[in-house]
């Protein structure tokens, strides 16, 4: 079964949308791997563009984020990139409805947690690792500076799209299925 999880990129903002996650500049690109390197390239936090060649962007596996992640546009591009930057969950406490169904299409998890579970993993301090159990529907994360800084949540994912992420996608699905 397809593993979900990895170090945590904390983005600090709701309503972060398409044109943030992928410039539509890109939008012509005719591969995914043409988009890799701009991820989240016009992203502003605190009034400030993110640096997002950094490493801790480079090796992110999760991104964490506030309400209403993936508004604006329908395009697959904003999931493409981070299916291309191997980053397989998003969690947030809500998404924009075809952002979160085009997440689960590419076989990209999005875990939607309520507003505490997502302060508490913005109090975490250091680095955080997160690991998550489909079967289960829980969510580990541990800091790397203190093995006592850590956090279990449950979550809740109906069957169906349990069944698309751990597959790898609508197309997999539908591969194995019909």
């Amino acid at each position: 079964m397809k593993q979900f999880g990895g170090p945590a990129l904390f983005l600090d903002r709701d309503n972060i949308n398409t044109d943030e996650i992928i410039p539509a500049k890109y939008l012509t690109e005719i591969s995914k791997s043409a988009l890799k390197s701009h991820l989240l390239e016009d992203l502003l936090l605190s009034g400030k563009r993110i640096d997002y060649r950094s490493e801790k962007i480079q090796s992110a596996g999760v991104v964490i984020s506030r309400a209403n992640f993936g508004c604006g546009s329908s395009r697959e591009h904003a999931v493409w990139v981070f299916e291309v930057n191997d980053i397989n969950v998003v969690i947030a406490e809500s998404f924009a409805r075809i952002f979160r169904q085009n997440m689960f299409n590419c076989g990209i998890l999005a875990l939607e947690l309520k507003k505490d579970s997502i302060e508490a993993l913005f109090a975490m301090k250091g680095n955080i690792i997160l690991s998550i159990d489909l079967e289960k529907c829980t969510l580990n994360a541990h800091s790397d500076l203190n093995s006592q800084d850590s956090a279990a949540f449950q979550f809740e994912l109906n069957e169906f799209d349990k069944k698309l992420v751990s597959e790898g996608g609508w197309l997999a699905y539908a591969d194995s299925n019909y």
